[in-house]
Formats: C-alpha cells, structure tokens, sequence
C-alpha cells in the first residue's frame, strides 16, 4: 500500500510542477488560468488519493475524501471566476487582439 501511495503522489507532484512551469513560461493570462487550472485540478487529487491511500480506511480518510470533493467543485469554478474578471478587465490575450 505504501508503494502505491508513493506512486501517487509523486505523480500528482509531477502535474504541480507542470503546472508551475506552465504558470511561469506562458505568455498571458487565459494560457496560465488554463494550465494551472487542470494540472491543479489532476496534481492535488492524485496527491490527495495518495495520501488517503497511505492512511487507509479511517477518520483522516474521510477527511481526505472530504477535501478531494471540495477540490474538484472549487478548482473550476475558481478557474473560471479568475477568467472572467481578466476578461471583463479588458486584459488582452495577445498582442493585436483586443477582447
């Protein structure tokens, strides 16, 4: 059980790096919201998954589980509120186009 939990989160741990690099190398802020949104999305569940499965079947995984629910209905809706707002700032998504 322990090398599966490992596997997992070293896994998640790879989308949290994607998407930081992503976050850092992308030119504007629709491309990051968009990468960060679903490496965030696919790294903090597969860390979570790991961590419940290291715990095994207890309170603290009912918790674990708890958080992996908040994560997949906040992390799109976070996503999609940080868009809105650039849009409706006005923030162009490249250089000759206006929104």
């Amino acid at each position: 059980m322990t090398v599966l939990a490992i596997g997992l989160i070293v896994f998640g741990l790879f989308f949290l790096v994607v998407g930081s690099i992503g976050m850092l190398r992308l030119p504007h802020v629709f491309a990051r919201a968009h990468a960060l949104s679903v490496t965030d999305s696919l790294g903090a569940s597969f860390v979570l998954a790991g961590l419940a499965a290291y715990q095994g079947f207890s309170v603290d995984f009912l918790k674990i589980m708890v958080v992996l629910g908040l994560v997949f209905i906040l992390n799109p809706v976070i996503a999609h509120a940080t868009i809105r707002a650039a849009y409706r700032a006005g923030v162009r998504s490249s250089e000759g186009e206006s929104n």
